[in-house]
């Protein structure tokens, strides 16, 4: 009888141990997100390496189940979910989104005010799930998906309910309608993808949360509040359900560089998971591996990111200088830790000085575009997610600087700081607390502020370099061009955006007249339109190869360029056609 009681406790014991161990380690994943079928199989094989357990595919292989129905895609995707089972990943999952576009749907479901579906018909429910039972059919190796259920193609929460009362209430039901044919009836996973761009969308999305049904969904939250930039803070509703979670991480670099310039930051990856392992119900991550085309970081120095991931995982404690060590030996040896490792450090200050401006990013997706990307001004700023909305610059401009007032005040062209711009619907309250202005609000002031920051990245990019150049008889051949390659493309970036920086936002100062047009103004456009041509020459005549992935970074010279002309032609509408002569 005791040695009953004793098994019975000791299996008691081990099921709470067993519950308790399902820490921030028990999922290690990536995505890949580009179609290239040669650089998903690099990334693969590589995964063993890092211990992946977990795989999604998404973007340019899936957006959609339904894409499935192509048999080239589909032949695809079953071979590199079989390829990843082979190397030992356990669960693949594929990207999904629900509801798709209207047209999809057959007219007689859209029986709602406004041709909407009639989610309260019953024959739509069923024509839903017998669609995901035939696509899952497609694809019967996959492990499950990953879904995003808010922001599709056809909104669920503005669909015809009477019984679903609420967006909350019909998008929650969307996702457990789902699970039900995935989860309960195929016994694979649901993993829902959890973003928003503003509080008041995050309402629906948390409130929906509350209302799914299914215990068996994991949630999937973004290491940022909406979209990843460096200067946001970390995600505030990650770990608050009582449903495990792992976290995105954009390894990928969007909007900071997609792989093409340097994005060797080991301290900001780890500063960031360090924080969610923290947290309760953190299972795992997942972190991207690429950005479309061949900007896979796998076989890269940027590779170190998903290195980071990996170590800080395995042991919590270990020091970022640790994770560079480790990393730079491996791939070049130690005669040249040193160098590698201050070069690769610099990278952080670099990108936050040159595709973001004053705290703010000003790139669209990595690109070089101030005006008109809209975004920059109003849906990409940190300071929607930070009470106060304060930042303190660096960069040698060294001073603290309020994200609306201040900032995109000075930096956001006139129009978009309207009553009827963006901000009417991504930052309503900075209207209300006449917090900008709808006029030009360039000033030198700025101008200055803009150019010792751009100057600043210049440098840092310049000593990066120079440090890899002394690498060069201490490391392999091939392993230094790629290094140099990376660098000598950031620091021709960074002199890009300080000469259109300086160009653009001194213009603006330009077409203010009167006492804004002084001679130092004037000198410092002509000499950025100067700069302009020759980086922009330089870039053009580039021949090494370059990966290309959502971002063409040649492009960069054809924008500035445009700005170039705009400026000196005469020809920029939103500006009165004023022209700037840089022979006056």
């Amino acid at each position: 009888m005791k040695k009953l009681l004793f098994v019975v406790v000791s299996l008691l014991l081990m099921v709470h141990c067993m519950s308790k161990s399902q820490s921030y380690d028990s999922i290690r994943g990536w995505t890949i997100l580009s179609k290239s079928y040669s650089d998903a199989v690099k990334v693969i094989d590589a995964s063993d390496k890092y211990n992946i357990n977990h795989l999604q595919l998404s973007h340019e292989l899936l957006m959609d189940l339904r894409e499935m129905k192509n048999e080239t895609k589909r032949t695809v995707v079953n071979t590199l979910i079989d390829r990843a089972h082979i190397k030992g990943i356990k669960e693949v999952v594929l990207w999904d989104h629900s509801l798709y576009d209207m047209d999809y749907y057959p007219k007689k479901y859209r029986t709602g005010p406004d041709s909407t579906i009639n989610l309260d018909n019953r024959a739509f429910w069923e024509f839903f799930k017998q669609d995901y039972r035939d696509m899952m059919a497609l694809v019967p190796n996959a492990d499950g998906l990953v879904l995003t259920f808010i922001e599709t193609g056809t909104r669920a929460e503005n669909q015809y309910s009477q019984q679903l009362k609420t967006g909350a209430e019909k998008l929650a039901y969307i996702v457990d309608q789902v699970a039900s044919v995935v989860c309960d009836e195929l016994h694979k996973k649901l993993y829902i993808r959890t973003f928003a761009y503003t509080d008041a969308e995050y309402e629906i999305t948390i409130g929906s949360i509350k209302h799914i049904k299914n215990k068996n969904i994991i949630l999937m939250m973004k290491e940022t509040p909406h979209d990843f930039f460096l200067t946001h803070p970390n995600n505030k509703y990650a770990g608050i359900f009582d449903r495990p979670t792992i976290i995105e991480f954009d390894t990928g670099n969007e909007f900071n560089g997609q792989g093409i310039i340097s994005n060797t930051w080991v301290e900001y990856v780890t500063k960031r998971w360090k924080n969610y392992m923290q947290r309760d119900h953190i299972i795992g991550y997942v972190a991207r591996t690429d950005r479309y085309g061949d900007t896979r970081l796998v076989g890269k120095p940027n590779e170190i990111l998903l290195y980071a991931l990996k170590r800080s995982t395995e042991q919590p404690n270990i020091t970022d200088d640790k994770i560079y060590d480790e990393f730079i030996i491996k791939q070049y040896g130690d005669k040249a830790l040193k160098e590698i490792k201050a070069a690769f450090k610099l990278s952080f200050d670099i990108v936050t000085s040159s595709l973001y401006t004053l705290g703010t990013n000003t790139a669209n997706h990595s690109a070089l575009n101030y005006d008109p990307y809209n975004s920059s001004y109003g849906r990409h700023v940190s300071g929607k997610w930070l009470n106060p909305p304060t930042v303190y610059v660096e960069h040698n401009v060294n001073r603290e600087f309020d994200y609306w007032k201040d900032i995109i005040q000075h930096i956001a062209p006139a129009k978009l700081k309207s009553k009827t711009g963006p901000l009417k619907n991504e930052a309503p309250y900075v209207l209300t607390n006449n917090w900008v202005t709808d006029q030009e609000g360039m000033t030198e002031e700025y101008l200055n502020y803009i150019i010792i920051e751009k100057n600043y990245g210049i440098e840092k990019a310049q000593q990066a370099l120079s440090l890899i150049e002394q690498s060069k008889t201490k490391i392999d051949i091939e392993k230094y061009n790629q290094l140099y390659q990376l660098f000598y493309r950031t620091l021709l970036t960074t002199k890009l955006h300080s000469a259109v920086a300086k160009a653009y936002w001194g213009y603006r100062i330009y077409t203010r007249g009167g006492s804004f047009v002084t001679p130092e103004l004037s000198g410092t456009i002509s000499q950025a339109l100067n700069d302009i041509n020759s980086i922009s020459q330089t870039i053009e005549n580039y021949k090494e190869y370059y990966p290309i992935g959502q971002w063409n970074w040649k492009d960069d010279a054809k924008m500035a360029r445009q700005y170039y002309d705009w400026i000196t032609l005469g020809t920029w509408k939103e500006y009165n056609y004023i022209k700037f002569d840089p022979n006056d």
